[in-house]
């Protein structure tokens, strides 16, 4: 019996088997065999001679089944019971934070193509493609670097790039500004790093649409020094480093978003570079439009998994007339929290409401030879004219005071307020330079605003209780939050108790209708949890979007769709 004719036979009689084992073998990065399935012999195999293969392939799939629960039977992506005695908190449905994968050698013929659309702006030097494989600022690590990292200047050189690695069937892992967290740019299949740093000018800047377009390697700090001088800002400030092009993948926002939104309310279209090197521009120039699907959308957030961003219409907005930054103290956590919910609830536009615990602030006073209270603090910014930003200053006072908070204090002055804010954005460095030698896992859940209080003290009753130093910061107006959990990268137990504290926070956000992240992604880290937040249905779905515009699974793979999920 003939391979194609073997395959038919097993499609229409077992379905479930046949598709089970084409996406087993695709996320095992068996693309040739996979391919096979999919369509068919291509390469000339010998024909099948005997029946019982069709048994073999049959107990394949049921061991690939049977791989894919856990010792007890339960889902892979179960939450386990965290009130279970004598069992960590991560159970069996936790993943190692080492990405293993399946790495095949990248042919010569592609190295070649390589060459010749990228003439010296690639490497393959060993050095150079370790610091592109093992990225400092993500917790999770990988056992393959790419083969090789491109450097392309241009839209066309990098639908060329994807062309030739569709063609040989070799991954392709978009990388920028390398400040992701959630193992983003790792290449756990080895491949082709694309190094977008090249591509960052302003192609047009459009006053009176208020709008900009810009290639995806520039960073939102120097678009925002570029946009100054004209009275307009791009109102989302992720972390120092980030590029516009990392931000539409991982669908970003900030300190800024209660007031103006995450990436996808701020991006009008995009261009993209889809598996196969075809261009798509995902729509037009004007502020609304109902034609057709959003692809939009579908890109901002899909983790370079669909597409390479080369392109970004991003929505401006003006810089505001007055400002007032304002610092209040709390005796307790759920006070500050409290606070934040009353002042949404007000109807008052902050443009934003940030929160840091004792721990936090202790870490800034040390970093910064400061001497703020160490009690949970609060942290508010009120924009327009200067009596609106004035009596909104009021309001919130009036409230906090409501709350138990006191030494509620603000500054106008630019200096003084930027010098408030810079605090705040170092909080991350601050801790380091607490702990020595440390490094961080950070958590990322978010939760509808009236669960905020409630999650943030349970979780810093686990963290208080907890041997590693942990502080909590939060984007306190929509409910995000972080925490930072450092440990010592040289001690196994510190590493598994700072996973434990994080599975803990996932699963009781989960439990209160929230998300295992807010604004950091998925990545490699957060894929365990997404069938108990979103459902197998939503998974299959986002499978079935990925293998129609990537069939060979060369985008990013290994990354935001977990690996058990069949169609």
């Amino acid at each position: 019996m003939a391979l194609s004719s073997w395959l038919s036979r097993l499609r229409s009689s077992s379905k479930p088997i046949y598709s089970n084992l084409k996406n087993s073998l695709v996320h095992k990065q068996n693309t040739r065999l996979a391919r096979t399935l999919i369509a068919g012999s291509e390469n000339g195999e010998k024909p099948f001679q005997s029946s019982w293969l069709v048994m073999a392939a049959a107990a394949s799939v049921a061991s690939i089944a049977l791989q894919l629960r856990n010792n007890d039977g339960s889902s892979f992506c179960d939450a386990p019971n965290i009130n279970q005695i004598g069992k960590s908190i991560g159970g069996n449905g936790s993943t190692d934070y080492l990405v293993k994968g399946t790495h095949t050698k990248v042919p010569q013929g592609l190295i070649e193509e390589l060459k010749v659309i990228c003439e010296d702006n690639m490497t393959v030097d060993y050095d150079d493609r370790y610091s592109y494989g093992k990225p400092q600022n993500s917790f999770h690590k990988t056992v393959n670097i790419p083969d090789v990292v491109v450097f392309p200047r241009s839209q066309d050189e990098v639908s060329k790039i994807v062309k030739s690695c569709n063609k040989h069937k070799v991954p392709i892992i978009p990388f920028a500004g390398a400040t992701s967290l959630e193992g983003h740019t790792l290449s756990p299949n080895g491949g082709v790093c694309i190094d977008m740093s090249q591509m960052k000018n302003i192609k047009s800047l459009n006053l009176d649409d208020m709008d900009v377009v810009v290639e995806p390697g520039i960073g939102w700090m120097e678009l925002n020094e570029y946009l100054e001088p004209y009275g307009l800002f791009f109102p989302l400030d992720p972390g120092p480093g980030a590029t516009i092009g990392g931000m539409c993948a991982t669908r970003c926002s900030g300190s800024l978003a209660v007031r103006y939104g995450t990436m996808r309310d701020n991006v009008i279209n995009l261009k993209v570079v889809l598996a196969n090197g075809d261009i798509i521009k995902t729509g037009s120039r004007a502020r609304k439009s109902a034609a057709g699907y959003d692809l939009t959308r579908l890109m901002i957030g899909s983790e370079g998994t669909l597409g390479v961003i080369t392109e970004v219409t991003l929505r401006l907005q003006k810089i505001p007339q007055h400002s007032v930054v304002a610092m209040c103290n709390f005796p307790t956590i759920k006070d500050a929290a409290d606070v934040a919910i009353a002042t949404m609830l007000s109807g008052i536009q902050v443009s934003r409401v940030e929160l840091m615990d004792e721990v936090q602030v202790r870490a800034i006073n040390l970093a910064n030879t400061k001497n703020l209270p160490e009690v949970p603090t609060m942290m508010f910014e009120f924009i327009g004219t200067e009596a609106y930003a004035r009596e909104q200053t009021l309001i919130v006072q009036k409230i906090a005071s409501e709350h138990n908070g006191s030494d509620f204090v603000f500054a106008e002055d630019p200096e003084a307020k930027k010098e408030l804010w810079k605090l705040r954005k170092e909080a991350l460095w601050a801790c380091f330079a607490m702990v020595p030698n440390s490094e961080a896992m950070i958590t990322d859940v978010c939760v509808p605003l009236s669960r905020l209080a409630e999650l943030i003290s349970r979780s810093k009753q686990e963290l208080g209780s907890s041997s590693l130093v942990c502080t909590v910061v939060a984007h306190a107006g929509d409910g995000n939050f972080h925490t930072f959990i450092l440990f010592d990268p040289n001690q196994e137990e510190q590493r598994k108790e700072a996973e434990r504290l994080n599975h803990f926070m996932v699963h009781t956000a989960l439990a209160m209708e929230g998300t295992c992240t807010g604004e950091h992604g998925v990545g490699t880290g957060k894929m365990k949890y997404l069938e108990e937040e979103l459902g197998i249905e939503n998974l299959r779905t986002m499978e079935r979007i990925k293998d129609a515009l990537d069939p060979n699974n060369i985008m990013n793979p290994g990354k935001l769709i977990p690996p058990h999920v069949c169609l």
